[in-house]
């Protein structure tokens, strides 16, 4: 019996750049779908650039069919507008998936670098590398913004894995019934 394919959306928010990447895992086996950046920069408008993120990804989640997403979670920065500037970014790309009835998970920059190098404290470009050799995939330095998406996406599927041991469960029940062991 063949298992059946899950699509991972993964999701590098920004108002500047908004960094996407998708992959496919079937039969255990993880393969890159497709990346790229949503450029935002020439749009001066905050209210702009959250329409733009929302619409375009709208149209790669309706091309792409993905059944969920992983973005990054908001952290701390020193500058309090970019933060808020950020968390509405998130926010737009939160809103186009739940319209499309994508679940969406939230990952922090530091557990998705630990997830990929084994180093939470790991640079771009070394998440980059690392995804290069687990996915046999090509980057450009300049791309880093849909790596990292990438990232997250594999991230989410090595988290669930680590959860259920690679099998799919049709909600907290089935885990449970599946799993009477694993109860305190």
């Amino acid at each position: 019996m063949a298992e059946a394919q899950l699509k991972i959306l993964g999701i590098d928010p920004g108002t500047k750049v908004m960094g996407y990447g998708i992959i496919k895992v079937m039969n255990k086996q993880v393969q890159l779908v497709c990346a790229g950046v949503v450029q935002l920069d020439h749009l001066k408008n905050h209210s702009k650039k959250l329409e733009e993120i929302t619409k375009s990804l709208s149209k790669i989640i309706d091309r792409y069919e993905p059944q969920e997403m992983a973005i990054e979670a908001p952290f701390y920065a020193k500058n309090a507008q970019i933060m808020l500037k950020l968390g509405r970014a998130q926010g737009a790309a939160m809103v186009a998936a739940t319209l499309a009835k994508v679940e969406v998970i939230e990952y922090s920059p530091k557990k998705v670098k630990q997830s990929i190098t084994g180093n939470g404290n790991a640079s771009k470009e070394q998440v980059a590398a690392m995804l290069q050799q687990l996915l046999k995939m090509q980057y450009e330095p300049t791309f880093l913004d849909a790596t990292d998406a990438i990232s997250l996406a594999l991230c989410h599927h090595f988290q669930r894995n680590a959860i259920t041991g690679g099998k799919q469960y049709s909600g907290w029940k089935a885990y449970v019934k599946a799993n009477p062991n694993k109860l305190k």
